[in-house]
């Protein structure tokens, strides 16, 4: 795209930055297709095209000009205009230490890889995806290496992922989640009523629609797909696409709807104004994450919202929940019941599945922990921390699909979004009155509103913490987090 040469450096930069953004749009389709309809046979050749697409942003975004134009810009009065000049330097300066051809090599191996990660979880054969992760590790030792003057090499990857975190921070938070998590676990291992008998996928997906309807989700604007790990892709502008996992055994793809939801509407919300800039974007992978699970549990898992829901959920599912009251259904979608997967832990648990693998990714990058014994250390240490014994590696290391695209320094930010998300709720709660009795109405909206105006529009204009600090008046705090769950399990 050709600039007028008389245009300010504030529209050059932008014009630079939409064309970037263009070919992530390009990117982000290529694996969301990846994903969701390719055949398992195209991937190498879809790793080629992602790892093409990788080089070609990152050599346009690290260039001389850029920095040049942020060098000019320094100092610029508009708020959002100095957010992107923020966010832009901040991302540029650490784009520029990592050669572009680092970045593709990485982006080939990840689309490599999680193709190799679906055999082998099929398969649980943890010893074909080996080569593959080993692989991942290198890649990820070689990018920390780009960042000397960083001395924990973990806060390299958090920062990737939640700017300005530090590894000491997270441990201080997950230390103290320990020291309530693990004895309420321990008391409250009672799950009530189990929620068993066929769910037939059909009727599932007919229930999801039912509740995305409810929520606000626009058939003009967003889709929903089936995928084996369920994730929310933006593309770009009006281009919201959720997945789900549906197994006829459980009602799990259902939270997974609704977590997908939260995801999908925070990046629904941002101003358009910011759309085809690094700003047009949710702030953090933690504040993303406080979504998600906002919807998912903080909702999905309320009285009200069941009061509303399940009179419409029961006929669906005469057989397995005919005999079920609305009581007893609610106690066991809310119970405390330790189990393999992180994906369908309960709130209580699903924090030790984090610190578990917080763990381990620190131990595999400082070498005190070889890729082959990763599986016999997963488990003892899933025995340890939850009890559950492991029975195979499709239902213990093999499970989450994230090492097989690199996203090491990733796994933290769930826990810290469960944190924010009742910081933030609790807000909300103040601000809205009795939500519960809203839902129990079927009414999602003024909570989607109030989120709207005091997360979503405002995309990456503010660090994390800043938008935390301004919507809750504090910094990440575990506190009232551990109140929820004390006073739901009590």
């Amino acid at each position: 795209m050709s600039r007028p040469v008389d245009s300010s450096p504030l529209d050059r930069l932008k014009s630079i930055l939409g064309e970037i953004a263009d070919v992530q749009h390009a990117e982000a389709v290529a694996d969301w297709d990846s994903r969701v309809s390719m055949p398992p046979d195209g991937a190498e050749a879809r790793a080629n095209v992602v790892a093409t697409l990788t080089r070609i942003a990152h050599e346009r975004f690290v260039s001389d000009e850029v920095g040049e134009l942020l060098a000019e810009l320094d100092g610029v009065a508009d708020e959002t205009d100095a957010a992107l000049v923020r966010l832009t330097r901040h991302e540029w300066d650490r784009a520029r230490r990592v050669p572009s051809d680092l970045a593709a090599e990485m982006a080939h191996a990840a689309g490599v890889a999680v193709a190799a990660w679906d055999k082998a979880k099929a398969a649980s054969d943890f010893a074909s995806f080996v080569p593959h992760l080993e692989r991942q590790l290198e890649l990820k030792l070689r990018y920390i290496d780009c960042f000397p003057d960083i001395e924990k090499p973990y806060d390299v990857l958090l920062d990737d992922y939640e700017e300005g975190m530090t590894t000491a921070e997270v441990q201080r938070v997950f230390d103290r989640l320990k020291e309530v998590l693990v004895p309420l676990i321990a008391n409250r291992r009672d799950g009530g009523v189990a929620l068993e008998g066929r769910f037939p996928v059909e009727r599932q997906q007919e229930a999801g629609v039912r509740v995305l309807d409810a929520f606000g989700y626009d058939p003009q604007t967003w889709r929903i797909d089936e995928t084996p790990h369920p994730f929310a892709s933006k593309p770009g502008a009006g281009d919201i696409r959720l997945t789900t996992h549906t197994d006829a055994g459980d009602l799990t793809s259902l939270f997974s709807t609704m977590h997908e939801f939260g995801h999908g509407v925070y990046e629904a919300d941002v101003d358009a104004r910011l759309a085809r800039t690094p700003l047009a974007r949710g702030t953090s992978s933690a504040i993303h994450e406080s979504q998600s699970r906002m919807w998912e549990n903080l909702v999905g898992r309320s009285r009200g919202f069941w009061r509303w829901f399940y009179p419409q959920l029961q006929p669906l599912f005469p057989e397995a929940l005919g005999s079920v009251d609305e009581e007893a259904f609610v106690r066991a979608v809310s119970a405390i019941r330790p189990g393999l997967i992180r994906g369908d832990a309960d709130e209580a648990t699903y924090g030790l599945h984090i610190i578990l693998r917080f763990e381990l990714e620190q131990e595999l990058l400082a070498g005190k922990l070889a890729i082959r014994d990763l599986p016999e250390t997963w488990n003892a240490r899933m025995q340890e921390y939850l009890g559950v014994d492991v029975p195979d590696d499709a239902h213990g290391v093999l499970q989450d699909m994230h090492w097989s695209i690199g996203l090491f320094g990733y796994f933290p930010t769930y826990q810290l979004g469960n944190v924010a998300s009742v910081q933030i709720w609790e807000v909300a709660r103040r601000d809205l009155g009795d939500l519960e009795e809203q839902f129990a109405r079927g009414e999602f909206s003024p909570l989607r509103e109030w989120l709207r105006e005091h997360v979503y529009r405002h995309g990456s204009v503010y660090p994390p913490r800043e938008l935390l600090r301004r919507v809750t008046g504090s910094d990440l705090d575990p506190e009232p987090y551990l109140q929820y769950l004390q006073t739901k399990f009590a």
